[in-house]
């Protein structure tokens, strides 16, 4: 879905714990620079290249990726990407999220599905032995790490908003020229409405709320959320709100 020149928002069919779902993706484009935004689940570079072509630009045309944060639905095919373009691509991230993303640290998610195994169901301890076996096949390299408050030069500008509360190290892309926001999984869509991720998936309530009060401080007409997609309604209002709950 086109949001405005050179913004496209991909949208990838998944499996999200078990459930049936879908994945935003977003694709940045200027004359020199092709950007992915997060990558998928392992095993969808077939799905993320179709869509990447769908849009007109081909998908040997990417030379970076930018990751929001470390889950494995937003670094899944990352490892397969740089395999396919290898003299390409470079991967920016947060200085919090590299060890992560190169597998030098036990990803957070993997704690927490670790500390309540015992309590599972069943069908959550598949998941779990499913992403503990995409965390193993997905590791990359981090090109460059990214700080807060850093300006990128590319679509016009992009500025880097360091957003902790989700993981340690999440970003959100702020588009200055198109006062649009990449909230990878600072906020969802859900039913229409843009709302906070739920708090069990998390790792700190409290610093998404300071997160949420720091996106008050940019001038925010669209949204794109990497569950649930687009919102344009009142954002900047709808973001205070939420940061006040």
């Amino acid at each position: 879905m086109k949001i405005a020149s050179g913004i496209e928002m991909l949208e990838i069919s998944s499996i999200v714990m078990g459930k049936s779902s879908i994945i935003n993706p977003t694709l940045l484009c200027d004359n020199d620079t092709v950007i992915l935004v997060d990558t998928g689940n392992p095993g969808q570079l077939p799905q993320i290249r179709e869509a990447i072509e769908q849009t007109g630009v081909a998908f040997d045309r990417l030379n970076m990726v930018i990751v929001t944060h470390h889950d494995i639905d937003h670094i899944g095919c990352l490892s397969s990407i740089r395999k396919e373009l290898p003299d390409s691509i470079k991967v920016l991230a947060h200085k919090e999220e590299k060890a992560y993303i190169q597998g030098e640290k036990r990803p957070i998610k993997l704690t927490l599905f670790e500390n309540n195994r015992n309590s599972m169901p069943e069908e959550m301890k598949a998941i779990y032995e499913k992403v503990k076996a995409g965390y193993r096949n997905c590791r990359s390299n981090v090109d460059k790490t990214l700080a807060d408050g850093e300006e990128l030069p590319y679509c016009g500008g992009i500025n880097v908003i360091h957003t902790p509360g989700h993981t340690l190290g999440h970003i959100c892309l702020y588009l200055q020229k198109f006062k649009t926001l990449i909230a990878g999984d600072a906020l969802f869509v859900e039913s229409g409405m843009l709302v906070k991720p739920p708090s069990f998936i998390n790792f700190d309530m409290d610093l998404c709320i300071k997160s949420l009060k720091k996106l008050t401080e940019y001038n925010i007409e669209t949204v794109v959320c990497y569950h649930g997609g687009l919102y344009k309604n009142n954002s900047n209002q709808r973001i205070a709100a939420l940061a006040n709950e």
